[in-house]
């Protein structure tokens, strides 16, 4: 990687916490409560490389080939793998193995075997459970449309909440594409009250953690609640 490159890098770093301290500080919360996870799919790995050694180790990716591909090459850097996109059946095995956390649970069958596959390898795996509140049909997750009660997730969520190789930290949408982000602010709001509403029901469980909010729209995810942002072009630029 040339020298202008990992200075640009450098410098996106700063101006991301930058944002993230004064979305926080409008909210009246910590910058301390608010994960940051570099999302690098369709980038290489010495942007990876760059990306860790000024500071930033959690490293979100979607496509389960090119990941591997990067993990089996940076295997000496301490880097915290995200899987953040959709999860196809049969790759579970490969998943559980290579990556740290899991954002992207959309259905009952897919957490199913993904606890199968983390007792394999005698793990336990933090994961997120995937939620549709935009009612798009290119987005995953349990679609709970606004005017649903979060009760129809309870049965479901519950059982998953049982097994014994997850460990299920909160939730995980994804906003539908904007130009303005005041759009998306109720999607994130309604995020935030369905989380809340699972805690009252279940006060035993995890499900503490908002993962939401991108490039476009973690401002205001943050102003929403949000504990975990992925942040793609505003660290690396456009794919």
């Amino acid at each position: 990687m040339d020298e202008e490159l990992e200075l640009t890098i450098k410098e996106n770093i700063e101006k991301v916490k930058e944002r993230i301290q004064q979305a926080a500080k409008r909210s009246g919360r910590e910058e301390t409560a608010i994960s940051m996870i570099a999302v690098t799919k369709q980038k290489s790995a010495a942007v990876v490389k760059a990306l860790v050694e000024n500071g930033v180790r959690k490293i979100g990716e979607s496509y389960l080939q090119e990941a591997a591909f990067k993990i089996d090459l940076l295997e000496d850097y301490d880097i915290e793998w995200h899987m953040i996109g959709n999860i196809q059946r049969g790759k579970e095995k490969q998943i559980a193995s290579r990556f740290q956390v899991v954002h992207s649970i959309g259905s009952r069958s897919t957490a199913r075997n993904l606890n199968k596959s983390a007792a394999l390898y005698e793990k336990i795996l933090p994961v997120y459970l995937e939620l549709n509140v935009s009612g798009e049909d290119t987005k995953q997750g349990w679609m709970i449309m606004d005017g649903q009660s979060p009760e129809m997730l309870l049965p479901e969520f519950e059982e998953i909440l049982d097994y014994p190789s997850l460990d299920v930290l909160g939730l995980m949408t994804m906003a539908p594409y904007t130009l303005d982000p005041e759009e998306v602010r109720p999607y994130f709001k309604r995020m935030r009250e369905i989380r809340d509403f699972l805690l009252d029901k279940m006060p035993s469980s995890s499900i503490t953690e908002l993962s939401m909010g991108m490039s476009g729209d973690f401002e205001v995810a943050i102003e929403e609640g949000a504990t975990v942002v992925r942040i793609g072009s505003a660290l690396v630029g456009p794919r």
